[in-house]
C-alpha cells in the first residue's frame, strides 16, 4: 500500500470535505424547503395543484440524479453561455460554475423524494389534533405552523435519517461537473499517481465517518424530540 501522495493531498481534501459538506447541508435544506408545500398540496388540495405536484414527484424520482444533473449543467449552462447579458452580468461568475448546478440539482432532486416523504408525514397526523386545534379558533395558517407541520416531522425523522445519508452519497456526482468535492479530489489523486485502492479507500473512510455524523446527529435529535405514534 502507498500513502505518500496524502500529505500532499490533504490540503485538498480537508477543502474538498467542506465542500461536500456544503452540497449535504444546502441540498437538503432548500430542498426540504421546498418539500413541505410539494407533500402539503397533495393532501389538502387543489386538486390539479396535488397532480402537478404528484407529476413532479414522479419526475424527480423516476429519472437518475445524474441525469438531472448533466442536464442542468450542460443544457441549461449552455443556454445561460448563449446570452451576452448574462455573460456580463455579475451573476455569470455564479452561472458557470457547476458547484451552482449541482446545488440546483440535488436541491430539486430531494425535493422530489422529500414531497413524497412529508405527503406522507402530513397524512399520519392524526385528525383529532387537526380538529382540536381549529376548536380553539386557530387559523389554518396556525394550525399548520404550530401543530400539523412540527408533528409531521416528528414522525417522519428515521426517514429524513435515511435520505440525508442517501444524499451524501449522492454528492460524489458533482465531481462530473468539476466539483472538487471529495469525490473529485480522489479522482484527481487517482490520475496524478496511477493508484486505485488507496485513494478509494480514503473516500470510503471519509463518507462513512460523515455517516456517522449525520446518524448519530438525527438519534440525538430524535431522543430530544420523542416519536409521538
Amino acid at each position: 500500500m502507498n500513502w505518500t501522495w496524502f500529505p500532499e493531498y490533504a490540503p485538498q481534501l480537508l477543502q474538498g470535505l467542506w465542500l461536500t459538506v456544503q452540497l449535504l447541508v444546502l441540498s437538503m435544506v432548500f430542498g426540504m424547503i421546498l418539500a413541505v408545500p410539494v407533500g402539503l398540496v397533495q393532501v389538502t388540495g387543489p386538486k390539479w395543484l396535488g397532480a402537478i405536484s404528484k407529476g413532479y414527484c414522479t419526475l424527480m424520482r423516476g429519472t437518475p440524479l445524474l441525469v438531472q444533473l448533466w442536464l442542468l449543467y450542460f443544457g441549461l449552462g449552455s443556454v445561460f453561455a448563449a446570452y451576452p447579458e448574462i455573460r456580463q452580468s455579475s451573476l455569470w461568475p455564479i452561472l458557470r460554475e457547476g458547484y451552482f448546478y449541482a446545488i440546483l440539482a440535488f436541491t430539486l432532486n430531494e425535493a422530489g423524494y422529500g414531497g413524497e416523504i412529508m405527503r406522507g408525514a402530513f397524512l399520519s397526523v392524526p385528525k383529532g389534533e387537526l380538529e382540536a386545534a381549529r376548536a380553539f379558533g386557530m387559523s389554518p395558517w396556525k394550525v399548520l405552523v404550530r401543530v400539523w407541520l412540527p408533528r409531521a416531522v416528528r414522525n417522519v425523522l428515521p426517514t429524513l435519517a435515511g435520505e440525508t445519508v442517501l444524499m451524501l452519497k449522492a454528492t460524489p456526482l458533482a465531481a462530473t461537473v468539476t466539483v472538487m468535492d471529495v469525490f473529485g479530489v480522489i479522482l484527481r489523486v487517482r490520475q496524478n499517481t496511477y493508484l486505485t485502492y488507496e485513494p478509494l479507500i480514503t473516500a470510503a473512510i471519509i463518507y462513512m465517518v460523515l455517516t456517522f455524523i449525520v446518524t448519530r446527529a438525527f438519534g440525538h435529535i430524535e431522543r430530544q424530540v420523542p416519536i409521538r405514534r
